[in-house]
């Protein structure tokens, strides 16, 4: 079936009130870039999920899973699949004691927040980290010695056959900013994080630290995807990319921040391909200069 049949026969089948032709990926990206999605659909529950999937198998249509788009860059001609974005509507959340269960829309400072309320430590770094509880899993996001590895104890998700899973901690295959889920042929919807008592306002006092640090030293008055590149092994990336020369070097409305090297910022009217340019130039400077091979943090998806 063609993009207009798809979207007839999930407008059949889905009593969602979201789902959307051509829509600007701009809009969902925290680079506020990219261009435009066949389909997006914002699933509201997990049998709307179970449906839509049905949909793209039968339809054999492809697909995309992302949460708040903190992480991710789409080229400038969009992306030729269905988007399934999760986020506001999977937000639920308890705590039991030490164990905190929550659905992987929810924000990562929103979580840390309950987590902070409840007298529970563990997730002080993710306080300033934009992405969603199921982006971190994903990429086992991490900042200031953290990462979430360090607090899951199992997660849910459902397979491409519809069929709901749980996924016990030793078997996620973590690495660096890497987990199981990286294919993106599953979505995950709850995990249980299992966290340590502590005085709240110890808490709390250090998560205001942080996120004063990242205040001080991250250009968060500019649209971005964070830091661009994963860390190489002995080295710290925003080092490289300074002395390589590249402080404040600008292609069209991308810029190597000036504030932390280690950012490719959106000064304005920055497209998709000048920020891939930005990441190819940077990644050559730092080759010649250094010898380092950067690997991209980011997720690049879509067509040029």
């Amino acid at each position: 079936m063609d993009r207009d049949e798809v979207m007839e026969d999930l407008k059949k089948k889905l009593c969602i009130k979201k789902i959307f032709k051509n829509e600007p990926m701009s809009k969902h990206t925290s680079f506020r870039v990219g261009g435009p999605a066949d389909i997006m659909v914002i699933p509201e529950t997990v049998e709307e999920i179970r449906t839509l999937l049905s949909c793209i198998k039968e339809n054999k249509y492809p697909f995309f899973i992302m949460g708040n788009g903190s992480n991710l860059l789409v080229k400038d001609k969009g992306i030729r699949a269905i988007v399934i974005k999760i986020l506001d509507n999977f937000n639920n959340i308890s705590v039991n004691d030490d164990i905190i269960e929550a659905e992987t829309g929810i924000l990562l400072s929103k979580l840390s927040n309950v987590a902070m309320r409840n007298g529970l430590s563990g997730l002080e770094f993710a306080s300033g980290i934009p992405g969603t509880l199921g982006g971190a899993i994903v990429m086992n996001a991490g900042a200031y010695g953290g990462q979430i590895s360090d607090v899951l104890l199992e997660t849910e998700y459902i397979d491409l056959e519809g069929q709901i899973k749980i996924l016990e901690m030793e078997k996620h295959d973590f690495g660096y900013r890497k987990s199981y889920f990286n294919n993106g042929s599953y979505i995950v919807l709850r995990a249980r994080l299992k966290l340590v008592k502590c005085d709240r306002e110890q808490i709390n006092k250090k998560m205001q630290i942080l996120n004063a640090q990242r205040t001080e030293k991250q250009p968060l008055s500019f649209p971005s995807a964070g830091s661009i590149f994963k860390r190489p092994e002995g080295h710290f990336t925003g080092k490289l990319i300074q002395d390589a020369g590249l402080r404040g070097f600008t292609i069209g409305g991308a810029q190597v921040s000036e504030k932390h090297t280690g950012f490719i910022i959106n000064k304005g009217g920055a497209t998709a391909k000048d920020i891939i340019d930005m990441i190819q130039c940077i990644k050559q400077k730092v080759r010649d200069k250094s010898g380092v091979e950067l690997e991209t943090e980011v997720r690049i998806v879509g067509e040029d």
